[in-house]
């Protein structure tokens, strides 16, 4: 049978917000037929993902982390239990002194692979994961970096992406998650990006590919997968461009595209083709905006 290729997001997909694995999930997922090969695509560092994948029972293939900008193939032997296979850097400076005039009141981290973060000040607690070293301005930007993250506990989403805005971000790719947020990566690099470059590798037909999300770091990802599933609390410019939406994450509405996904592979056809998931019959927002489906 034809290889197929599950891209899921973590926070607010696979996740509840909450951050918890729910039972219903996680055995939706050790269910899938072995011809269905799970990546995690997320815009969680290295140290954040891991736990997640064995949490879901994910022991090996590939898991994209840093949304794109670093991709590591999971490797028992490894002492770790894992290998990085690719990164991206930036320079981050020009694009924070931009910031740092736009957004005074902004916390700032860089990402150290595998260690944690260097941070402007600290972030609230449970934000980061790893270490989180407190660092003077020249220390911050003066290396080349996978990613950096914004935040500014003190603004709604709205104001902080009008914010973001108004600074025009230039040479870099970025979004603004849920809450004050802010995700900045090299210029090209996105989830989709890295997931091109695993589909390759392993072989898998761009027919049978479905990605899962529900935020703006997700909207490349949606439109890269042959089916793109928008999580029930996605915002409207997400789920406008899925093919389907599901429930809501804290109502487990990954489930039943899983088991549409498994049950279309033991059909031996495509997901989109004559196996949906229970999610694709009841949704407002399914598009069919690609021929064939």
């Amino acid at each position: 049978m034809a290889l197929r290729m599950l891209a899921l997001d973590l926070d607010g997909t696979t996740l509840n917000h909450l951050g918890e694995l729910s039972d219903a999930v996680r055995d939706a997922v050790a269910a899938l037929p072995d011809e269905v090969i799970v990546v995690v695509a997320t815009g969680r560092s290295i140290i954040a993902t891991t736990p997640v994948l064995e949490s879901l029972g994910v022991t090996e293939g590939f898991a994209v982390c840093a949304n794109g900008a670093v991709t590591i193939e999971l490797d028992r032997r490894a002492p770790t239990g894992y290998a990085i296979v690719d990164t991206v850097t930036f320079d981050p400076k020009p694009v924070l002194e931009r910031l740092r005039v736009a957004l005074p009141e902004a916390r700032i981290a860089v990402e150290e692979l595998g260690v944690g973060f260097k941070v402007s000040r600290h972030f609230p607690e449970g934000e980061l994961m790893g270490q989180a070293r407190v660092v003077d301005w020249d220390e911050l930007v003066a290396h080349p970096v996978t990613r950096v993250t914004l935040r500014q506990p003190e603004a709604t989403a709205e104001e902080f992406m009008e914010m973001v805005e108004r600074a025009g971000l230039h040479g870099v790719s970025y979004a603004v998650g849920w809450s004050a947020w802010l995700d900045i990566n090299p210029e090209g690099v996105s989830k989709a990006s890295a997931l091109e470059l695993i589909r390759r590798r392993i072989g898998v037909e761009p027919i049978h590919t479905v990605a899962v999300g529900d935020q703006r770091n997700d909207l490349e990802m949606l439109r890269w997968a042959a089916w793109g599933v928008a999580m029930g609390n996605a915002p409207d410019e997400v789920k406008a461009v899925a093919d389907e939406v599901t429930g809501h994450v804290d109502e487990d509405g990954l489930v039943p595209v899983v088991r549409g996904i498994a049950e279309a592979a033991r059909h031996g056809v495509p997901f989109r083709d004559g196996v949906p998931s229970t999610a694709a019959d009841r949704s407002p927002w399914r598009a069919d905006r690609r021929t064939g489906t």
